[in-house]
């Protein structure tokens, strides 16, 4: 086995590289802004919308690409996502009002997750349409449009528990959703209140990355809305919700490597590569290897909106002809709701180095002015490196690789931005930043708390004057302050 340093390089966009190149910019704003301090950008987000958008048009399909809210906090990204012709997955009655706030009309905002009457109420006034669960929700959503004098609230029929024909292959289970063979009692209650509901189509959610299960719970939405048509509905919409997938690695063989490397290590065939032998669900009994890897697939080929592609490209499992052909001959609309996808490449969390010290098995370990709750990416299961963003860089080369801990600022054990060791290029000095690539998507503020008193980072959205990848400089402004029409107005470099 090499002894050789196990990176997991972060994959960069041109404009992301060139944000983490300006590092007299960072630590600018680092010093002024304090460290945590999250960066999103707005002009990628663009980019990404419309890299779905041509996934549509390459199938000649109509619908919607719909940003799931809950993966990002950011009013500079959602505000610039109102001049795209993107709309809005709401999962919350506060992503609901932001959303609105930010220069969503009702007509563009899909409202999911758990709701409350509250949420019901504010989604029918806006005219927003709703992504039912079940038939309480239906009657409550009924009961609130008849009391209120309403128009007729537009309600997708969120599905779940599909199986193929043939041989019985079920699809992940769901908390969202009605179990399909249970389709009946939602058309029983659209039938009831007709006056009320318009249903337009129906979907599903799934926590899962397999297109085959996917590929299942499509063919089960074509299929039911068949059955929509037959009790006299006009549907005309399938969600195929989110779940696209990031490619977080520049490179699959270090992925490869790092987990073969870990297996080992966990087996006890090598020393330890994580804080106290941490396994990431792995574990060695009597000589043999138990339990699966609890991670997130870091390298993965296909992703984001190529993984869209891919689905509407593949042959449906008993249709027997691709999903693209099938919804257009259909003459249906399709609705996806990426969150992680669209922030792909969107943001980075900078920490300041306050410590390197010797540990007491020899290990560097290196204490930052953040903590885990900041940079969520073990909680999300990802694993890549940070980018080592000096200070001054000494003259020369000092020392060489070198395998490091990364320490918390909270009093607590556990507070490890990530248990592995991670391989830097030199060791790093107070001072230096490192910068945590591509947390846009639920790793910057989805845990974010202010446990001891800690600060939580704040946020500012960056923008890069001037056209191709090179770029020009950067401007920054706070992201409740980012607001489209003065976009360009931000402080500069």
């Amino acid at each position: 086995m090499s002894n050789a340093p196990l990176y997991l390089e972060p994959r960069l966009s041109p404009r992301l590289t060139s944000l983490l190149d300006a590092a007299p910019f960072l630590h600018g704003l680092v010093d002024g802004l304090g460290s945590p301090l999250n960066l999103v950008l707005p002009q990628q987000f663009a980019e990404n919308v419309a890299r779905f958008g041509s996934v549509l048009r390459r199938h000649r399909l109509g619908g919607r690409v719909c940003f799931a809210h809950k993966a990002s906090r950011s009013s500079a990204l959602v505000r610039h996502l109102a001049t795209t012709g993107a709309a809005l997955d709401s999962a919350s009655l506060g992503e609901l009002r932001h959303a609105l706030g930010s220069g969503f009309t009702g007509d563009r905002i899909v409202v999911t997750g758990p709701k409350d009457p509250e949420t019901l109420w504010l989604a029918a006034r806006s005219g927003a349409v709703v992504n039912a669960d079940g038939v309480a929700e239906l009657e409550e959503a009924a009961r609130i449009t008849g009391a209120f004098g309403l128009p007729r609230l537009r309600v997708i029929l969120r599905l779940s528990e599909f199986e193929t024909s043939g041989t019985r292959v079920l699809s992940r289970r769901s908390r969202f959703g009605t179990a399909v063979k249970s389709l009946s009692d939602l058309l029983d209650v659209l039938e009831r209140h007709q006056d009320a509901l318009e249903p337009i189509g129906v979907g599903y959610h799934l926590d899962t990355t397999s297109l085959d299960e996917k590929a299942t719970a499509l063919e089960g939405c074509l299929r039911a809305m068949e059955e929509l048509q037959i009790r006299g509905f006009a549907p005309r919409v399938v969600d195929v919700g989110g779940g696209f997938g990031v490619n977080y690695l520049t490179h699959a063989e270090q992925w490869d490597r790092y987990t073969t490397e870990l297996t080992h290590a966990v087996m006890g065939r090598r020393p330890p590569l994580t804080w106290g032998g941490h396994g990431y669900g792995l574990r060695a009994e009597n000589g043999t290897l138990r339990g699966s890897l609890g991670l997130y697939p870091a390298h993965r080929p296909v992703a984001g909106a190529a993984y869209l592609d891919e689905l509407l490209s593949r042959p449906a499992p008993g249709l027997g002809r691709p999903f693209g052909t099938l919804l257009l001959e259909s003459m249906y609309d399709l609705y996806a709701e990426p969150g992680r996808a669209l922030a792909d490449q969107c943001g980075l969390t900078l920490g300041r180095v306050r410590e390197v010290r010797a540990g007491g098995a020899g290990e560097h370990l290196v204490r930052l002015a953040l903590n885990a709750g900041d940079v969520g990416l073990e909680d999300h299961g990802v694993l890549m490196d940070p980018v080592l963003v000096p200070r001054d860089e000494p003259p020369g080369r000092v020392g060489g690789p070198v395998g490091v801990y990364l320490m918390g600022n909270l009093c607590l054990e556990a507070d490890l931005i990530t248990r592995r060791m991670v391989f830097l290029p030199r060791l790093p000095r107070p001072g230096d930043l490192l910068a945590f690539a591509n947390t846009a998507g639920y790793c910057m503020d989805f845990t974010a708390t202010r446990a001891q008193q800690q600060p939580v980072a704040r946020k500012v959205a960056v923008r890069q004057e001037g056209a191709g990848e090179g770029g020009g400089a950067w401007s920054w402004c706070l992201d409740e302050e980012y607001w489209p029409v003065t976009a360009t107005g931000g402080r500069r470099t």
